[in-house]
């Protein structure tokens, strides 16, 4: 069984990283990380392509066997349902089940998740919950596990960027060298 760790990603930094690495720790599986073309709650906002974030991604992952690119969601239409991209994966894998993680602000937020009633037939949903927070957990949420709480943003690390400022250990450094041979976030 694999996990998918779902996101934007603009840019992905090294808190998205602790966590995933952590779930894989806990829930003995790999992870897929899923970027998104355009999520539904966030619109056009995306400051990176596609194309970049997923690049970015990749270099950061580089090296770790447990971590993988899963692209499904660029080759759908935006915009980045979670359910219409488990469909194509169970077309594409048929027989294969999958642990779709999510936060824990994002867990609260799930019914109004587009065809959110289909997620149990296609993905055992685990939330990822920082230590001190009560996550829900029942009836479409399976699970839940503890992850370490790491207070960085992909908007401030954009902010970063635009002021000039360094965003060394925020991003891992092979982000940081993407970012700026390709001129993003400023």
């Amino acid at each position: 069984m694999e996990a998918l760790f779902g996101g934007s990603f603009d840019p992905v930094h090294t808190g998205h990283l602790i966590v995933a690495e952590a779930a894989a720790d806990i829930l003995g599986v790999s992870i897929r990380f899923v970027v998104a073309r355009e999520q539904p709650f966030k619109g056009r906002t995306h400051r990176a392509s596609p194309e970049q974030r997923a690049d970015m991604l990749a270099a950061a992952i580089a090296g770790n066997p447990r971590f993988r690119i899963e692209r499904i969601e660029l080759e759908l239409p935006p915009p980045s349902y979670t359910v219409r991209s488990l469909r194509a994966l169970a077309q594409r894998e048929p027989g294969n089940r999958f642990l779709l993680l999510i936060g824990g602000d994002t867990g609260r937020d799930l019914a109004t998740w587009h065809e959110v009633e289909a997620l149990p037939g296609l993905a055992e949903v685990v939330v990822l919950s920082r230590p001190g927070f009560t996550p829900p957990v029942g009836g479409l949420i399976s699970r839940s596990v503890t992850v370490p709480m790491v207070d960085i943003s992909a908007t401030a690390v954009r902010e970063r960027v635009a002021q000039g400022r360094s965003i060394r250990y925020l991003v891992p450094e092979a982000v940081r060298e993407y970012i700026a041979a390709h001129g993003l976030y400023r």
